[in-house]
């Protein structure tokens, strides 16, 4: 009878203490949380069920040595999930707790099933953040272009994106004006081609593209870094300008606000980081 032999190492125990956290915060959500259907209550539970659905995949392809038939760059793909998976679950760590424990009146099992869900995914978090500073390249090392910094920073400016999106989309808040518009447009061409990167490193197509992935990088970084520069300047003005002072407090139109300088000062270190990657292997 063939004996399975399980390979141990610290990124091993890291990513087990991840499948456990993201799988009690779920579990206890769904069982005695008694959260309400759809919003953010649904986010949340998303958020721990994918982080613990691709962890576990991730595991049990490298414990039965599979990577060869799996159809994707086994160097970028479990640090793209670690990444992913560490800002989803901070991301519900930080929602969850003010949605559905913050001025909540709240008594006996639901308010504990609640604190319990909060606290293991705050655990899950830096279980993830471990796996990524586990995993990422350290210098002078030859590895997937998804363990660099810029392959990381391509990974948290998609997410940021993705929370603009949802921001300003409930309820719609840039279709009254052309300078609006033109900064939705800046988020969605740059959110697109940095998951275009992320797809590309991760599939190993890195080579259909026309021309060197390295200029590929290269002159999309230098168009982003522009193209948020004047989405980071055109938001506040239009939308907190004198035509519209009760737009100063309305908190999701701020949050955008924030989030815009944030993506462009990560597409600013990507462009930076990128300019002095001498290598980029997939």
């Amino acid at each position: 009878m063939p004996l399975l032999v399980f390979h141990t190492s610290q990124l091993l125990w890291v990513r087990l203490a991840a499948v456990l956290f993201t799988c009690v915060a779920f579990s206890v959500a769904a069982h005695g949380a008694n959260l309400p259907h759809g919003g953010m209550a649904d986010w949340c539970i998303f958020c721990w069920a994918f982080s613990f659905a691709c962890t576990l995949l991730v595991l049990l392809v490298e414990q039965f040595g599979l990577q060869a038939r799996i159809p994707v760059s086994w160097t970028n793909f479990p640090i793209t999930i670690a990444c992913y998976a560490a800002l989803l679950c901070l991301s519900a760590s930080i929602i969850f707790p003010v949605y559905f424990i913050k001025d909540q009146q709240l008594y006996g099992e639901t308010r504990d099933y609640r604190i319990v869900s909060t606290v293991f995914s705050c655990l899950a978090a830096v279980a993830y953040m471990g796996e990524v500073s586990l995993s990422k390249a350290r210098p002078g090392e030859v590895t997937g272009y998804m363990a660099t910094a810029p392959g990381l920073l391509k990974v948290c400016q998609t997410f940021v994106a993705c929370v603009i999106f949802m921001l300003v989309s409930n309820p719609v808040s840039y279709d009254w004006h052309a300078a609006l518009k033109w900064c939705m447009a800046v988020y969605c061409i740059c959110f697109i081609l940095s998951m275009a990167v992320v797809v590309l490193c991760v599939g190993e197509c890195t080579g259909c593209l026309p021309i060197p992935f390295s200029k590929f990088l290269s002159g999309y970084a230098l168009l982003a870094v522009i193209m948020y520069l004047t989405a980071t300047i055109i938001w506040p003005v239009f939308q907190f300008g004198k035509q519209h002072p009760g737009r100063r407090n309305d908190t999701n139109l701020i949050a955008v606000a924030v989030l815009t300088a944030l993506n462009f000062l990560l597409y600013l270190a990507d462009l930076a980081y990128t300019a002095r990657l001498v290598f980029v292997t997939v």
